[in-house]
């Protein structure tokens, strides 16, 4: 069962935080529009209300919570109720798929990721941004996540365990960027790096092979 509860809770203050945090969200945007491919139809899995989606061009997303998806729809966009484990989406329906702050709380990470490979179109792209367990931040926020209203059922991951996991669904041309540096969250600096290991923002970028068993170049 999707980890929901905790959003559908406190929507109000999922919000809030984006307005408190603007010069990190405004970081986290930049770290992903840095590897956004061009794209004619692409989803959010996990859309929230919206804040990734409508800076990057999104207009569609799938969401399991009703009152975020309601604030989402409030702004104009599509939302689709649904999870990342069962999207409802026909077969190579879209061409790109972005996943921010998600893959933390879905309840099986690999079968999500089998997803959104299935509704890829050949050669389409898939986007994952989260907060990497290796580094200051996430370390932090992983000891203290039962103090959380968010955190406390997520799930961390560190950068090289998401890409290993995209491999593993399908995904080659893998490639990485990161963002906020610091050990605090009330002191972080921005700046985009190339790859991962410093910036508790991690964002990587893999694209659908034909085949599952294709091997790929990888350039991480």
């Amino acid at each position: 069962m999707a980890k929901i509860e905790p959003f559908e809770n406190y929507t109000d203050r999922y919000e809030a935080w984006f307005e408190e945090h603007r010069e990190l969200y405004r970081w986290e945007i930049e770290a992903v529009r840095q590897l956004l491919p061009p794209f004619a139809d692409g989803v959010e899995i996990g859309i929230g209300t919206g804040r990734f989606a409508l800076p990057l061009g999104i207009d569609k997303g799938i969401e399991p919570s009703a009152k975020m998806a309601e604030v989402a729809r409030e702004k104009g966009l599509e939302v689709i109720p649904g999870t990342a484990e069962e999207i409802p989406l026909p077969d190579e329906s879209v061409d790109f798929a972005l996943m921010v702050t998600t893959i933390c709380f879905v309840d099986d990470p690999p079968k999500a990721l089998r997803e959104i490979w299935r509704i890829l179109r050949p050669g389409g792209w898939v986007i994952v941004g989260f907060v990497d367990r290796d580094t200051p931040l996430g370390r932090y926020y992983l000891e203290h996540r039962s103090e959380s209203r968010f955190y406390a059922p997520a799930t961390f991951f560190s950068a090289r365990e998401v890409a290993d996991l995209l491999r593993e669904a399908g995904f080659g041309e893998i490639t990485a960027v990161q963002t906020l540096f610091g050990e605090r969250l009330d002191a972080m600096e921005g700046g985009v790096r190339p790859g991962w290991g410093e910036g508790a923002f991690v964002v990587i970028r893999g694209r659908k092979l034909h085949h599952r068993s294709e091997p790929s170049a990888e350039s991480i």
